[in-house]
């Protein structure tokens, strides 16, 4: 019986540890894409004012 309960219990603390792994990678692969975006617009930006001059 104890055994069981053990396995349960250490089953669980690996799906919470599991689940906020993967929503740590998501959030973080997120902003690096929304950063690059950023970059991305503003050196557009910059290379569309150079180019007016």
């Amino acid at each position: 019986m104890k055994s069981e309960k053990s396995n349960g219990t250490l089953g669980i603390i690996i799906a919470i540890v599991t689940f906020a792994a993967a929503v740590s990678a998501a959030v973080t692969a997120f902003l690096l894409v929304n950063e690059k975006k950023k970059k991305d617009e503003e050196e557009l930006e910059r290379y569309l004012d150079c180019s007016i001059q």
